[in-house]
């Protein structure tokens, strides 16, 4: 039997019709500020801002795709993007489940690659949803399911990744870190790195709100979450691949790092106003995990930039949430005494460079005291603990809603 390397190699081989090799570029900002080598592979710069394409392409190419072939897939967008580029290369017939949650800009730039080659369907609010209704309908018309990362020949395409790293590098990295969805790309890179580069340490990054690795790691087995945030859409998986768990079980728990969605929204800010690269959350994942992975001093590490395709409507919403990570905007809820200068005694206690962002006031006059809604940015978190203490100082009821689940949904 062919050993998984060589295999890997023909992939890469026959995935040079497609594009050249993405670039593996060292970022002098993140070396000095983890004190390593850290080399960026940019897989957001591949012609479907993804390397989704690979494994794609190499499952069809496998298959033997042509005119009358007639594929399917299940995607959050990505997966869907490298999927219709390919159906257009090789003229054949795709049609493309997608959650009715994904992105415009990912519906938009999935039909562009297809060039007319692709049907695309719009169902499911989560991504397993839409996966069951993709298998449905593939089994009713006869045509091929392609899994997103529950396939060899996916996992093996996605591998190809690794392959480019090692042979663009003077000597393999001691870490590579890599995002986590489904487990395609990961299972792929590591299982190539035990043959070629068994010394590289493997760490894997995902969502805080899509643990599904860790949990499969902690409980032996793919469980599936009960709940999913869907913030992080190219890697919000309610559960691993079976296939790809296989390849990755022998990993400790410890080697996965949780993400904070909002903390994504601070990383995806720092490399596009520090570094100009645009990152969709789930291709921050491996920069963002950074800050968490121990004993990196002066290792040569590795991230995988996974994908690009960002919706710049978007924008405001990374914004908001990475001031609210880094602490430099709060919510409070007031209770302001109904009186004439309340509100002008309030805003007295605001320091210089503290700015009322929102504010919303129900004056109830049966009550003595009324609830403000307020939103406060500043330009340093002390400025907030300072505010509060001004206002405990001078009795004014206060109750931060910032990282309240619940209030923060309905009110922010």
């Amino acid at each position: 039997m062919e050993n998984f390397a060589a295999s890997v190699r023909q992939a890469e081989i026959a995935l040079r019709d497609l594009f050249e090799p993405t670039p593996l570029q060292k970022n002098d900002h993140l070396s000095a500020k983890y004190g390593a080598e850290i080399w960026l592979k940019r897989e957001d710069l591949t012609p479907v801002r993804s390397y989704k394409l690979r494994g794609a392409f190499n499952a069809m190419r496998k298959i033997g795709a042509g005119a009358a072939g007639h594929f399917v897939c299940a995607s959050a967008g990505n997966h869907a993007q490298g999927v219709a580029f390919a159906c257009r290369h090789f003229g054949a017939k795709g049609t493309i489940f997608m959650p009715v949650t994904t992105p415009k800009q990912k519906i938009d730039k999935t039909r562009i690659f297809g060039g007319g080659a692709v049907e695309i369907v719009l169902t499911g609010d989560y991504f397993d949803q839409t996966l069951a209704a993709a298998q449905e309908f593939a089994r009713a018309q006869g045509a091929t399911f392609l899994s997103p990362f529950d396939d060899p020949d996916i996992i093996e395409g996605q591998a190809t990744v690794g392959l480019e790293i090692l042979s663009q590098m003077d000597g393999a990295p001691d870490v590579i870190v890599l995002p986590v969805g489904g487990g395609g790309l990961s299972a792929g890179v590591t299982r190539l790195f035990a043959e070629l580069s068994p010394s590289t340490r493997a760490e894997f990054a995902e969502p805080d709100g899509g643990a599904s690795l860790q949990g499969a790691l902690l409980a032996g087995a793919p469980v599936t979450l009960p709940a999913v945030d869907t913030f992080v859409d190219g890697a919000a998986v309610a559960r691993i691949g079976a296939l790809p768990f296989e390849h990755l079980r022998r990993f400790s728990p410890d080697q996965v790092h949780l993400a904070p969605e909002d903390r994504i929204c601070a990383t995806m800010l720092e490399m596009l106003n520090i570094e100009g690269i645009v990152l969709e959350p789930a291709g921050a994942l491996a920069v963002d995990a950074l800050r968490d992975i121990p004993d990196l001093a002066g290792k040569r590490v590795v991230c995988i930039c996974s994908g690009g395709n960002f919706d710049f409507e978007r924008l405001p919403e990374v914004k908001e949430r990475a001031q609210r990570f880094s602490g430099l905007k709060r919510y409070f809820i007031l209770r302001m005494p109904q009186r004439p200068g309340a509100l002008r005694d309030f805003l007295e206690l605001l320091g210089p460079d503290d700015d009322v962002a929102r504010f919303e006031y129900l004056k109830k006059s049966a009550r003595n005291f009324g609830s403000i809604l307020i939103g406060i940015e500043t330009t340093s978190p002390e400025n907030l603990d300072r505010l509060r203490e001004r206002l405990e100082a001078a009795g004014i009821g206060h109750r931060d809603i910032t990282r309240d689940p619940v209030l923060a949904e309905f009110l922010i």
